[in-house]
């Protein structure tokens, strides 16, 4: 394991940033993405981090919405706090220097990042961002990340549609909302988390990854039809495919490992309103958390 644990959260998501021995003093201590991840890796002696999202530009004190939190340990400067409802490019660069000022501030020379949804790709954009001014990141572990693109972003293209849907009420019901979901949570990322916009944005990232321990994990709980392939099956947000990048060329992710959790959906947001409980979501899930354990101790010499 490297010197310190760094989760980040997806888009729309307001996270706190905690440290090992700071969290919220209510609510949920590390939001509603990381609380039960963050506590289970601390249980494990891990030195973890939450790293600093909110929607929008500015600092992270609280969020007053669903399952929120209040009383923030510490604020950090909007300059480090990811826009969780922007572009990739830019999170990516504020979630870079979050990772600069945590190395400086506690003298660590490596990371590892695991990341949950558009996380990942913010974590992506901040590996380039770190090339050789920063801590260096040894592992990179994606929950339900859009590597090839999300319901969200190919129902905006036009790709899929609510007649992709297979009689599914559930996944008729997430494509129907699409449209009005992204125009009230996004300031660009659901324009960029479509397979169209990924495939070229994953083309300028050829070498990127070369020395890094990548694991992609993805869920498929709704699994009614098995075409079209960039739909079935999905966690409520990404394929199931998309996140595990089945499909991302080998000169971009040159080596992965794939894990896929086939009864789960992308996040507590989607279990409850399908009545499924918590532990279902990727980021709850304790036979998540076991696949997370085990790539956080797997050597990476082979790699490095």
């Amino acid at each position: 394991m490297a010197d310190a644990v760094v989760l980040v959260s997806g888009g729309a998501a307001v996270t706190p940033f905690t440290d090992p021995d700071r969290a919220s003093g209510s609510g949920l201590a590390a939001g509603n993405t990381l609380t039960a991840l963050r506590a289970h890796l601390l249980e494990r002696g891990a030195a973890v981090f939450t790293a600093p999202a909110r929607i929008g530009d500015g600092e992270v004190r609280e969020d007053a919405g669903w399952q929120g939190f209040a009383d923030a340990p510490v604020v950090l400067p909007a300059e480090m706090t990811v826009n969780a409802v922007g572009g990739i490019d830019e999170g990516g660069a504020r979630l870079a220097a979050f990772l600069r000022w945590l190395g400086e501030e506690h003298g660590f020379t490596d990371v590892d990042l695991v990341a949950h949804s558009m996380g990942g790709l913010f974590s992506r954009a901040a590996i380039r961002h770190l090339q050789g001014a920063g801590p260096s990141v040894h592992r990179l572990l994606t929950l339900g990340t859009p590597w090839e693109g999300s319901l969200l972003g190919d129902v905006l293209t036009g790709e899929i549609s609510a007649n992709d849907a297979a009689g599914d009420e559930g996944t008729a019901q997430i494509l129907e909302r699409s449209h009005s979901y992204a125009a009230e949570n996004s300031q660009g990322a659901a324009d960029q988390v479509s397979r169209r916009f990924l495939r070229e944005w994953n083309a300028t990232q050829v070498g990127v990854l070369d020395t890094i321990a990548v694991t992609a994990i993805g869920a498929g709980h709704f699994h009614a039809a098995s075409e079209p392939l960039q739909l079935w099956p999905h966690d409520g947000l990404v394929s199931q495919r998309s996140a595990r990048a089945d499909d991302v060329p080998s000169e971009v992710l040159p080596r992965a490992v794939r894990h896929s959790f086939d009864d789960d959906v992308h996040s507590i947001f989607f279990a409850d309103a399908f009545g499924l409980p918590w532990e279902r979501a990727l980021t709850w899930d304790p036979e998540v958390f076991a696949v997370v354990d085990d790539a956080l101790q797997a050597r990476t010499g082979g790699i490095r």
